[in-house]
């Protein structure tokens, strides 16, 4: 079929891919008055929003200001200024910040998305410029039955993290209750009301309509885009970019009805979410994996950097520049049964008293209450790549109280979890280092040292539980340290942690409002890209709860109201890039 054969449609706008950077891009857009049209790849929209903890990093927000927490412009550009280093970007940096309390008041004033604030900390508030609270929001729950018949398109959540697919919220009470299931009447009652609501909304919806985080956000940016006539093209890839006179005009795009030419007057935008899925770029990108170590995402299997791919064939660039190429997330392998894993991201139970992490020879490496992020980076650098796991070891008292990874807490069963391989068990550390595959007198000789500084609340090796963030999702009612106890009586348990990502943060590159730069740093015109398609503005660092989520609506509302002839100011010469380093140079 030549292209005169091949059907076309018009519009202003054609944004490629349906989670937050694409959808937040195409309502901007639609709100100031351009026909816009998205297409998505998977047969659901929300893409990787869907799955993550909802959660927007936006210094000096409305939220923040009502809640009375001091802050300042100069406050958060010191902090970005010692987070990014030397990957600081002024121009982005400044346009995030003074742009994201707007966007976030834009969308609660014109469209069905909201926010409520959190209490979590910045994840290094002790750095220049970090503060112990008000940078962080979370979208608000939401009743997806206001998606109507689209509610059967919007991505569940990540399996793993639901029990029965019922959804749960670290950033309000409702873990905490289920962690004092069996030691509070008042979270007993909670808990068995919510259980009884939920299996309810299972006989009558086959899912949980009553959904938070991720999952609500994009619950929650869907409707509103639906209500604005924007249509969700699913089960819709883009395949290849349309060029006419050197500037990109549409895409060919493969739908349930056939190839068809999506024509944009104004622009293309291409929001697929980044490369965590593209084998051969991550093979060349991950430190670990270049050593021969092992990667395991939780990120949707749809993650398979098309955007950068598409960006590359018209002449954009995507470097691999950063340290950190991706939001690194310590993961453990989920028996689904058949041969099939699902990846578990270990978000809490790092924090809590009792459970320690060490690597094959037994020994500590790094503050296991530290992010997630810096976690990881300590993985890669003490397994110099090639090791990149981790063991989480505790005791039965503690596994009992809080659960370990996709174990729940008592009076939930450990046994088929330690007869499918998930944990491991032992009577005595010895035996549950030989076990697992760890050296037993390394972790003897650890849990020995260990516990010396921890019977009194201190963690002499690594100062676990010195910081806000560090202590933010531990045990408040541990004294005198959340975040540390010793290793008690046995049996012991221990489970494996490989490495994973959030998403990606090298990207491609992109100016301020988003346009695609190819090789000279010109813009290639009628070519934007968005969310984890787009180069972050953390230069490979994660300074804060909501680090991905924040930029990624921000920088989609800066290219939606460029698209629409607003921004001009944004607009300004973008320096030299960086050279790429040779180790982490990966052919397109």
């Amino acid at each position: 079929m030549n292209a005169g054969e091949i059907p076309s449609v018009e519009c202003d706008v054609l944004v490629i891919g349906a989670g937050a950077g694409g959808l937040s891009t195409a309502i901007t857009a639609r709100k100031n008055g351009l026909d816009v049209v998205v297409v998505e790849k998977e047969p659901v929209f929300g893409g990787t929003t869907a799955f993550s903890g909802g959660v927007l990093w936006i210094p000096l927000s409305a939220h923040a200001k009502k809640a009375g927490h001091a802050d300042s412009r100069e406050q958060v550009i010191r902090y970005m200024q010692a987070e990014t280093g030397r990957w600081y970007d002024a121009p982005a940096v400044e346009a995030f910040i003074d742009k994201g309390p707007e966007m976030v008041d834009f969308f609660e004033r014109e469209t069905e998305v909201r926010f409520i604030p959190t209490l979590y900390p910045d994840y290094h508030p002790d750095a220049p410029g970090g503060v112990d609270i008000g940078r962080s929001i979370l979208a608000a729950p939401y009743d997806i039955r206001g998606l109507g018949a689209d509610m059967a398109r919007l991505r569940p959540p990540l399996k793993t993290i639901t029990f029965i697919g019922m959804m749960f919220n670290s950033a309000n009470a409702d873990l905490k209750h289920f962690f004092r299931f069996t030691r509070s009447f008042t979270s007993f009652a909670y808990v068995v009301r919510r259980l009884l609501n939920h299996l309810k909304e299972l006989v009558l919806y086959r899912r949980g309509i009553h959904v938070t985080s991720g999952n609500a956000l994009a619950a929650r940016l869907a409707k509103s885009a639906l209500d604005l006539q924007i249509p969700i093209r699913t089960s819709s890839p883009a395949q290849e970019l349309i060029v006419e006179g050197g500037r990109v005009v549409g895409a060919l795009v493969k739908g349930p009805e056939g190839l068809q030419r999506v024509l944009a007057r104004k622009g293309v935008v291409l929001a697929g979410g980044g490369f965590s899925h593209d084998r051969a770029r991550i093979a060349g990108a991950y430190e670990h994996l270049r050593a021969g170590g092992e990667h395991f995402s939780p990120v949707p299997k749809g993650n398979t950097g098309d955007g950068a791919r598409m960006a590359e064939r018209v002449g954009g660039r995507v470097d691999i520049r950063f340290s950190a190429p991706a939001a690194w997330m310590p993961t453990s392998k989920v028996p689904l049964g058949n041969g099939e894993y699902g990846a578990f991201p270990h978000l809490l139970d790092r924090y809590k008293p009792g459970i320690i992490g060490v690597l094959g020879n037994g020994q500590r490496f790094t503050n296991e209450s530290n992010s997630y992020h810096d976690v990881g980076a300590a993985m890669v650098a003490a397994g110099q790549g090639r090791e990149t796991g981790m063991w989480l070891i505790c005791d039965q008292a503690t596994i009992s109280k809080y659960g370990l990874g996709y174990a729940k807490p008592a009076p939930m069963p450990l046994g088929p979890l330690v007869r499918n391989g998930y944990l491991v068990k032992g009577a005595t550390l010895r035996e549950l280092a030989q076990n697992a595959g760890i050296d037993p007198d390394g972790l003897e000789q650890t849990v020995r040292s260990y516990n010396e500084g921890a019977v009194h609340g201190e963690d002499r090796q690594f100062g676990r539980g010195t910081t806000s963030f560090n202590r933010y999702l531990a045990d408040p009612d541990n004294k005198p340290n959340p975040c540390v106890a010793p290793v008690g009586k046995g049996p012991y348990y221990a489970l494996r942690l490989v490495m994973g990502d959030l998403g990606t943060f090298d990207g491609i590159a992109t100016d301020v409002v988003g346009r695609v730069l190819d090789a000279q740093q010109a813009p290639i015109e009628g070519l934007y890209a968005v969310g984890n398609d787009r180069a972050s503005v953390m230069g490979g660092n994660y300074p804060g709860a909501g680090i991905t989520l924040g930029p990624i609506m921000t920088f989609g509302y800066i290219t939606g109201r460029y698209l629409a002839g607003l921004e001009p100011a944004l607009v300004r010469p973008v320096s030299a890039p960086e050279p790429v380093r040779q180790a982490d140079a990966v052919p397109a």
